[in-house]
């Protein structure tokens, strides 16, 4: 069975999900918001929180030309590099934001975007490390994060199949043992049509490893929904306030949504189980209400059963309503009272007798 270990938890189909509080740019360029969400993540049911270490210069190029313009959606109008520098987490402050989730007793992992990223990261003694599903291209940035030999998780958004695989087999060649893959809709939001959640069972099915989802989607729907289809990692964008305007914060749950989200997509982990035939316990008590044959009209000894004086009803302590053809015809060899559930000492002429 896989098994991925992240800060010493247990990541697997035989443990409830593990959930992490995506940070990105949810605060909005002041160290003491982006503290008070490690802390407000810490007080929900999150197993860790996720910051993204990445400068504007390591992503792209302070460039204006047309193919640096972003176009449409949440961030139209805006330059990569203007993008970038507004929503990155300063590399100065990773050390007292990994000290500070420490002291509030929450893991804490990053994305990192380039080596130095990395770098920095492997001297924070960062416990995961996950590669957005824009670098998942980069195979050179994940034979990287692989070498360190620390747990991977690779979002796919956007990724082909092939792409895909060519990131994995990256990876593992590169000396990574424990991988997640996690879907993805790279659109912000994601459509919940264009979920297509089933996807989180063939990605385990054609690579041998856990699967998760990052989901991008508004409310909680579609990552508890995930759940019942496998994942046992989801990954929300989470802010301590919607209204707070920044460049994720639209698409992102407050610390009330995410205590939903931890309990429901738990529940439904709950839920799963494995196949079974046998009466829970829970229904035992209820047993007594499924149908049997009982004595509707008083009978003498001697008289015959018939559909005007047996019937198949409730309660059930009688004999089981597919008895009910071989016990009419049959003689009465005591008194019945209107109200007794037949048994077949009660009649005559059976192999029970």
């Amino acid at each position: 069975m896989n098994k991925v270990f992240i800060d010493g938890r247990e990541i697997s189909i035989s443990q409830p999900p593990y959930i992490v509080a995506e940070m990105s740019a949810n605060h909005n360029g002041d160290i003491q918001q982006a503290k008070n969400l490690i802390t407000q993540a810490s007080q929900t049911g999150v197993d860790a929180i996720k910051i993204q270490t990445y400068t504007a210069d390591t992503l792209t190029i302070n460039c204006d030309r047309d193919d640096f313009k972003i176009k449409g959606g949440l961030w139209d109008g805006y330059t990569l590099y203007e993008l970038y520098q507004e929503a990155h987490t300063p590399f100065e402050w990773h050390k007292e934001l990994f000290e500070h989730a420490r002291g509030q007793g929450i893991t804490c992992f990053s994305s990192p975007f380039d080596e130095t990223a990395v770098d920095l990261l492997e001297d924070l003694n960062c416990p995961a490390y996950k590669i957005a599903s824009f670098e998942a291209i980069d195979l050179p940035l994940i034979q990287y994060a692989a070498s360190t030999k620390k747990p991977l998780v690779i979002s796919t958004g956007l990724a082909s199949l092939d792409e895909i695989g060519e990131a994995v087999e990256e990876a593992k060649q590169s000396g990574c043992t424990q991988l997640i893959l996690l879907h993805c809709i790279s659109a912000y939001p994601a459509p919940i049509q264009e979920s297509n959640l089933a996807t989180i069972r063939d990605l385990a099915k054609k690579f041998n490893v856990l699967t998760g989802l990052s989901d991008h989607s508004l409310g909680t729907t579609v990552s508890v929904a995930a759940v019942a289809m496998g994942a046992c990692f989801i990954e929300k964008h989470f802010t301590l306030d919607r209204n707070i305007d920044g460049p994720d914060s639209s698409f992102s749950l407050t610390p009330d949504e995410f205590d939903i989200l931890c309990q429901d997509s738990r529940d439904a982990w709950l839920a799963i189980g494995t196949p079974s035939y046998h009466r829970t316990a829970s229904e035992d008590a209820n047993a007594a209400f499924r149908r049997s044959i009982y004595v509707v009209k008083d009978i003498q000894q001697g008289e015959m059963l018939s559909k005007d004086n047996i019937r198949s009803i409730r309660p059930g302590y009688g004999l089981a309503p597919k008895f009910f053809n071989q016990c009419l015809g049959k003689m009465a060899t005591q008194n019945l009272s209107r109200g007794t559930p037949l048994t077949w000492q009660h009649m005559q002429g059976t192999d029970h007798e």
